[in-house]
């Protein structure tokens, strides 16, 4: 077969349209298991208890729907980034891949419908941009690179959702919440073998400049991260969350992806190849997290007014390709 780009229409057709080979390899692969193993597991939010009352004080309800926000707005990005990145996926050859971008764009529609649900549920809206500015800062770094940047961002967003849905929802008393927050956990760990597969396939192959530009993201969206956390500090008390041990477990799971996929000497890792997560996050000692960005930097940033808003400028940016 022809190595040549095919376009199955008009030679002006957007190269974003193209293809590598109109019969390309299919390994047997582990992310074509994980995209199997994924459409079996389907579930939507109709699958839910929506009838079971709200076991939240309105505190509580309200420190929920601010908590939520950097969430399920990460939700909304990751769909649209997906969709972007898939066409780059198969115009690289990578078609595995691609058909388990093509399920984790399910997987994020799933989420944000059942969220947006939820939020009707709680009688509550998400926190305006303007309250957490550093929303976009996040979700402008991950959009910035090539295909490896991608999934970098991917895999650093799927380490928060885990341990957020695992302090704030499995261990929660509300049913609806802890339910759709198990469900989310299946998810994110398949999420997260993906991720953790493709980059210890890429890392190896890249100069070592490269591979301190994927340690300087790390860095920057954990200093991200740590800003948006501190605007929810007193939120997450109201659930019993220490901010501190939050970040600390997200940190010490991002030093052993990094190490897992050859950011540094030590390869163990938190997750199995099969795509089972293997639980919680062991609190081992981390080195020294990076300094936090200062809030007074952070409310400098301009930010649309809508989500809406923010998620066409994030989409109409276009990625280096790999």
């Amino acid at each position: 077969m022809s190595e040549r780009h095919v376009t199955g229409g008009s030679a002006a057709q957007p190269s974003a349209f193209r293809v590598a080979r109109v019969f390309p390899d299919l390994p047997d692969d582990l992310l074509l298991n994980l995209f199997h193993k994924g459409a079996k597991v389907q579930w939507t939010s109709r699958d839910l208890d929506w009838d079971s009352p709200v076991v939240m004080t309105d505190r509580q309800r309200e420190a929920l729907a601010h908590l939520l926000t950097p969430v399920y707005f990460g939700e909304q990005s990751a769909m649209a980034g997906a969709g972007g990145i898939l066409p780059k996926l198969l115009l690289a050859g990578e078609t595995t891949a691609a058909l388990y971008v093509s399920s984790f764009i399910m997987d994020e529609a799933r989420h944000f419908e059942a969220l947006t649900r939820l939020y009707r549920q709680l009688g509550l809206e998400p926190t305006k941009l303007r309250r957490i500015p550093e929303l976009l800062r996040y979700h402008h770094r991950i959009r910035q690179g090539d295909r490896a940047d991608w999934v970098w961002g991917i895999l650093f967003s799927d380490v928060i959702a885990k341990h957020f849905y695992r302090s704030f929802g499995v261990a929660q008393a509300d049913p609806l919440f802890g339910e759709m927050s198990k469900q989310i956990l299946k998810d994110e760990s398949r999420h997260l073998a993906f991720a953790d597969h493709y980059l210890r396939r890429e890392v190896p192959k890249m100069e070592p400049e490269r591979r301190r530009a994927l340690v300087e993201m790390r860095d920057d969206l954990f200093r991200i991260l740590s800003a948006m956390t501190e605007r929810v500090r007193a939120d997450a008390a109201q659930f019993e969350v220490d901010s501190d041990e939050y970040l600390a477990a997200v940190w010490a799971d991002i030093e052993k992806f990094s190490r897992r996929i050859g950011l540094s000497d030590d390869d163990s890792g938190p997750t199995d190849d099969d795509g089972t997560d293997s639980g919680p996050a062991r609190q081992e000692p981390a080195r020294p997290t990076p300094p936090v960005i200062s809030l007074a930097s952070a409310q400098k940033t301009a930010v649309p007014r809508c989500f809406g808003c923010l998620l066409a400028a994030l989409c109409g940016r276009r990625l280096a390709p790999a």
